[in-house]
């Protein structure tokens, strides 16, 4: 296939042309013919070559050789890749530790909820599992966020919110309604290393402004604001990622001030709302969804493989998201998954799992830190709720060589780089509470930062 691939790619084959027999190419390549036939099969179910009954095989105009790829940024070290963590822990054997991921592990998870949904859900009408979903998704779900957004005060109507498949796929429908290339979004330095990705997709130019134990620096923010003539400024809400800091409501007045003052619009990620003990103040309470669109998504307390992601925001702007839905996807999320997303929610299991999940993370949390505070890392603040803890590596050790000299070792991290926009976080580094319940964590990052200091 690579063969075949590489000849196409480099013109050697044109559309129309045909290929070498499959013993001819099986002799030239010293397989077996049976590989070849595979190869030729499964090229042509790619859509590269098809099969001409009595003729042989033929590359078809899908396999033209395309323009190379646009790389989403330019080349960057492998350490300050804000893919780095991603793939890490995507694609990381069973046994490896990973406190450098976002998500909880398995045995965290509302496992028995999410069975006894999905059973529900397939007992109901067949077209569950087999017809398009809405345009705007569920309309059971589509009632709990608006319930659970009005209990945060945000006023809002049904016709405000749209699901979305996740809340990546919710920013990203976002961005492709509001940006055009060069324009200019707020993040915070540091932030969610997917931001920074996704704009770069779009390409959108970030502009980092350093956050704070309060919230972003108003003094910096304002500058920038001034400086750049941004489009948007895209942050968390409640608790941030990756710092575990709480917006102030001193800092949301000012920032809200300035940005309507700039006649620029706020996107504000609520994924981490089911980790709050208590509802922070946010943007989207204190605006009312006029200059502020919120989403979220419940793959942090859920699943993350049944997934959906939600946006609130102003009429208008939701009837414009949801025809660009359609015109991407043709409809809302999968009912099955949205359903069963629902069935949890509107459990009264759920709110004893939160319950529970807030207990066992403040326990996590609490150890965390002072294993941590015994190797010399010590975290910036003590988050009121969430999975992470963001730390301070000790005097003159480097966060991605750390992150680099566990890997070997089976263990994930997510050095301070990966979210920092401007690379001003290579002392810091994230740690997700959730795994590090057991030694080996530990012991790796001891002998890593033994072997630094004397390095």
């Amino acid at each position: 296939m690579g063969d075949i691939r590489g000849r196409i790619g480099g013109g050697k084959l044109a559309p129309n042309d045909r290929l070498p027999s499959i013993r001819q190419l099986a002799a030239s390549l010293s397989v077996s013919p049976s590989t070849v036939v595979e190869a030729y099969d499964r090229l042509a179910a790619e859509g590269l070559i098809r099969a001409r009954p009595g003729s042989g095989f033929f590359v078809t105009e899908a396999g033209r050789t395309s323009a190379p790829l646009v790389r989403l940024e330019p080349p960057r070290a492998a350490e300050v890749d804000p893919f780095w963590v991603a793939r890490q822990a995507l694609d990381a054997d069973p046994g490896t530790s990973k406190p450098g991921c976002g998500w909880l592990p398995p045995d965290w998870m509302p496992t028995a909820l999410l069975h006894a949904g999905m059973r529900t859900v397939l007992r109901q009408a067949t077209s569950l599992t087999t017809d398009y979903g809405p345009s705007r998704g569920s309309a059971a779900l589509r009632r709990f966020v608006e319930t659970r957004l009005r209990q945060q005060s945000i006023a809002l109507a049904d016709d405000q919110i749209l699901l979305a498949g996740s809340a990546t796929q919710a920013l990203d429908l976002v961005c492709r309604l509001l940006l055009r290339p060069g324009d200019r979004v707020i993040v915070d330095d540091p932030c969610y290393f997917n931001f920074q990705t996704l704009l770069r997709a779009h390409q959108a130019i970030a502009v980092p402004v350093a956050y704070t134990q309060n919230g972003p620096d108003i003094s910096a923010f304002e500058a920038a604001v001034l400086r750049e003539a941004p489009r948007l400024y895209l942050t968390n809400s409640g608790l941030h990622n990756p710092t575990g800091a709480t917006l102030s409501p001193q800092v949301a007045h000012q920032l809200l001030g300035i940005v309507s003052r700039a006649d620029m619009l706020v996107v504000e990620d609520d994924i981490f709302a089911d980790f709050e003990p208590e509802p922070a103040i946010t943007l989207a309470t204190l605006d009312g969804l006029s200059r502020v669109i919120r989403i979220g998504s419940f793959s942090k307390t859920i699943s993350a493989s049944l997934r959906a992601g939600f946006i609130a925001a102003d009429a208008e702007r939701i009837r414009l998201l949801t025809d660009l839905q359609v015109a991407i996807q043709f409809g809302g999320p999968s009912q099955v998954a949205t359903e069963t997303i629902h069935s949890v929610l509107a459990s009264g299991g759920y709110r004893k799992y939160l319950d529970h999940l807030h207990r066992r993370l403040d326990t996590e949390r609490r150890a965390t830190a002072r294993r941590l505070g015994e190797l010399g890392v010590e975290p910036v603040l003590m988050p009121r709720g969430g999975p992470y803890l963001w730390c301070r590596m000790p005097q003159g050790v480097s966060s991605t060589a750390l992150a680099q000299a566990a890997l070997p070792q089976g263990v994930v991290l997510a050095p301070g780089n990966v979210f920092s926009p401007s690379l001003s976080s290579d002392n810091f580094m994230r740690f997700n509470v959730a795994h590090m319940g057991d030694a080996r964590p530990f012991r790796v990052l001891e002998r890593a930062l033994k072997t630094l200091a004397h390095g």
